[in-house]
């Protein structure tokens, strides 16, 4: 059963939204505004699959509670609410550390699908992390990847990743020197039946690059191939 948090202020929205998840089976927890947000995630923060959250919301914004998951729970699936549609909204979620996002209005087929889909990102990680055949080092050059901790370790740097992060450079690291296209990234990471926006991969290159590279803006191992997609190098 899933562990869903649904943080949404208005109620008619969030009273839809989780009749429609009890109707699937999950397990929902609710949240009025930011910090009861907060403080339902953190009675169980490691209980939690999926946390659905509004960004305009009173207390503190969605924004900031997805922050907060983040600092202490990187494997959490997040999908930001918001009714606005302008692209730096959509692009600050993402930057927070939300692995997806849903305009409304929004049809709750859509919901279910986005939810779906993080959903098994999150249990394949988890099943990583807790099979005891699972490969536990990754390196590639100076980069060592843990799989089971997800973190990445260049010289005496140490980065916690989240699950989207840790996927996408697991993806870099067992195809070094190939260019992966954003169509791939996307169906590695994100699956099969995403129908989101290709920008949810740029940003998440973007937030890596930050934590790889020591001129993010001029990127040696995580490098664009314009026209094409991202490669690493060593």
């Amino acid at each position: 059963m899933k562990k869903i948090l649904i943080a949404e202020d208005e109620d008619a929205i969030r009273e839809f939204i989780v009749i429609n998840l009890k109707r699937s089976d999950c397990e929902v927890f609710e949240a009025a505004d930011g910090l009861q947000a907060i403080e339902v995630f953190d009675s169980d923060p490691d209980g939690f699959d999926v946390a659905l959250l509004d960004i305009m919301m009173p207390g503190c914004d969605g924004l900031e509670v997805c922050r907060h998951i983040r600092s202490v729970n990187s494997v959490v699936g997040i999908i930001m609410l918001t009714a606005k549609t302008q692209e730096s909204d959509k692009v600050a979620g993402l930057k927070t550390g939300a692995d997806d996002y849903v305009v409304k209005p929004f049809s709750i087929d859509e919901l279910m699908a986005r939810i779906e889909s993080v959903y098994r990102r999150v249990a394949l990680s988890r099943s990583a992390v807790g099979n005891d055949e699972v490969r536990e080092m990754l390196s590639v050059g100076d980069f060592t990847l843990n799989v089971r901790t997800r973190t990445l370790k260049a010289g005496d740097n140490v980065s916690d990743l989240t699950q989207v992060e840790f996927q996408i450079i697991e993806y870099f690291f067992r195809n070094p020197g190939k260019v992966l296209s954003r169509n791939d990234i996307l169906r590695h990471v994100w699956g099969d039946l995403y129908f989101g926006e290709e920008k949810v991969v740029d940003v998440n290159i973007r937030r890596l690059r930050k934590k790889i590279e020591h001129d993010p803006s001029n990127p040696r191992h995580l490098v664009t191939i314009w026209g094409e997609g991202y490669k690493w190098e060593n």
